[in-house]
C-alpha cells in the first residue's frame, strides 16, 4: 500500500485539471493510467504536467508534480490498483466496460494482500445513478461471496469544472498543458467512502448526491447546451460562447431555461434545494459561462447530440421530472428545439462523428429524431 497515492484512469481535461490538480497539489502522488502512449511517456519524462487556470483577471499556472503515469494494460493496472490509497475513473461510460475487468483483479489481488485495505473510487464521470451503474458491472468480474459493498465505496460526484478544448497551437506549445477554469470543488458523496474523506482542499462531500448530480445536469449541463444551440441559431458564425451570450436574447432565454430546470428540481428534492440558492447558482454560472478568457466554444458546449439529446440527459432527463410533477417544461423543450439547426464546427471546419449522423437522422424528420435519439414514443 502506498500512501497519499491516488491512481486516476483517464489523463484527459478533467483528469489532469481537476481530480489530479486537487490530489497534487495537496500532496498525493498522482499515477494516470491511460491507452495513450504518448501521454503515458511524456508524463513519465516530465513527472508534472501545467494547469493553465483562465480567467478575466489573467492567466495563473498550476504546477501539478509528483506525477508519473501507466499504459492501462491488465498488469499494470493490477499491480496500481493493489497499491493505491485511492482511485478514481474519468474515462467515460463507454470506456468503463474495458477497464472494469482490469480494477476487478486488482480488488482481487488487494484483498488477498490485505482484506482490511478497502479503498474508495472516484467516479469523475458524467453519469447519473454512476455507482449503481459501476457495482453491476463490477460484480460480473468479481467471485462468487467477494465482499465488494464493504471492500469498495463507490464514491458518485459532481463535475462542474468547465475544461474547453485546446486549439493544435496550444497543444502544439505544451502537449502536457491543459486549460480550465478556476472553479475548483469537488461536490461527492460523503456517505459512499469506506475510509475517511480525504483531507483534500475542494472537496465538498454531500449526504444526497442523486440530488447534486442531477443539479449538474438539469441546470448547468442543460443551460450550457441551451445557451450553445440557440447561440448558434441566432449567430451561426459565433466561435465563443461568451459571444453568443453577449446577445441578451440568448442570455435572457437560457436563465430562464434554467429557472423552469430548476422549479422542476425542486418538486424533485424540496429537502436538498431552495428556490434562492438554485437561482444564485443559475447566475454564478452565467458568469462563468461569459468568462472570455476560457473561450470556450460553441462547438464543444453543444456537439454530440446524439448523446446530448439521449432518454436520461440533460433536456429529456429533466422533461421526465417535470412529467412525473406535472411541471410546465415549454421552455426546455424549445430550447431542444434548437439542437436540431446546431451547424457549428470544430477548428478545422469538421462536425463531430456524432453530429454527421444526428443530421442523417434529422433528414428523416424531426418526429424520427425525437423517437429515435429522445426517446419519445410517437
Amino acid at each position: 500500500m502506498r500512501n497519499n497515492s491516488i491512481l486516476i484512469f483517464g489523463g484527459g481535461k478533467i483528469g489532469r485539471s481537476f481530480i489530479g490538480q486537487l490530489f497534487g497539489c495537496a500532496g498525493y502522488e498522482v499515477i494516470f493510467a491511460d491507452v495513450d502512449v504518448g501521454l503515458v511517456n511524456a508524463l513519465n519524462d516530465r513527472r508534472s504536467y501545467p494547469v493553465v487556470i483562465k480567467s478575466d483577471a489573467g492567466d495563473e499556472t498550476v504546477e501539478v508534480r509528483n506525477v508519473r503515469a501507466v499504459l492501462a494494460v491488465e498488469e499494470n493496472v493490477v499491480r496500481e490498483v493493489a497499491q493505491a490509497s485511492i482511485i478514481a475513473t474519468s474515462v467515460g461510460k463507454n470506456a468503463l466496460g474495458k477497464i472494469i475487468p482490469f480494477i476487478a483483479k486488482g480488488l482481487q489481488k488487494r484483498y488477498e494482500r490485505n482484506p482490511a485495505s478497502a479503498v474508495d473510487l472516484l467516479i469523475a464521470e458524467n453519469m447519473r445513478s454512476a455507482a449503481a451503474f459501476m457495482r453491476g458491472e463490477f460484480i460480473k468480474y468479481l467471485p462468487p461471496g467477494f465482499p465488494f459493498d464493504s471492500f469498495v465505496g463507490l464514491v458518485e460526484t459532481s463535475i462542474g469544472k468547465m475544461a474547453p478544448l485546446m486549439t493544435q497551437s496550444d497543444i502544439a506549445k505544451d502537449p502536457l498543458a491543459v486549460f480550465a477554469e478556476p472553479y475548483n470543488t469537488l461536490i461527492l458523496d460523503g456517505a459512499a467512502f469506506r475510509n475517511p474523506v480525504p483531507d483534500v482542499p475542494g472537496l465538498a462531500p454531500k449526504e444526497h448526491i442523486a440530488a447534486w448530480v442531477d443539479r449538474k445536469a438539469f441546470i448547468h449541463n442543460l443551460g450550457h447546451a441551451a445557451v450553445a444551440y440557440y447561440g448558434n441559431y441566432r449567430h451561426p458564425g459565433a466561435t465563443y460562447i461568451y459571444e453568443v451570450l453577449a446577445d441578451a436574447e440568448v442570455y435572457d432565454f437560457a436563465r430562464a431555461v434554467m429557472l423552469q430546470s430548476a422549479g422542476i428540481l425542486l418538486a424533485e428534492y424540496p429537502s436538498d434545494f431552495t428556490r434562492q440558492s438554485l437561482e444564485a447558482h443559475i447566475d454564478d454560472l452565467l458568469s462563468r459561462f461569459l468568462n472570455k478568457a476560457l473561450k470556450d466554444t460553441v462547438f464543444r458546449v453543444g456537439c454530440d447530440r446524439i448523446r446530448k439529446l439521449g432518454p436520461g440527459d440533460r433536456f429529456m432527463g429533466v422533461i421526465r421530472l417535470a412529467q412525473k410533477h406535472n411541471k410546465d417544461y415549454s421552455l426546455i423543450f424549445e430550447a431542444l428545439s434548437y439542437a436540431f439547426t446546431f451547424t457549428a464546427t470544430d477548428e478545422d471546419g469538421n462536425h463531430s462523428p456524432p453530429d454527421v449522423l444526428f443530421d442523417e437522422y434529422l433528414r428523416k424528420g424531426k418526429d424520427y429524431v425525437l423517437q429515435k435519439v429522445c426517446g419519445l414514443p410517437l
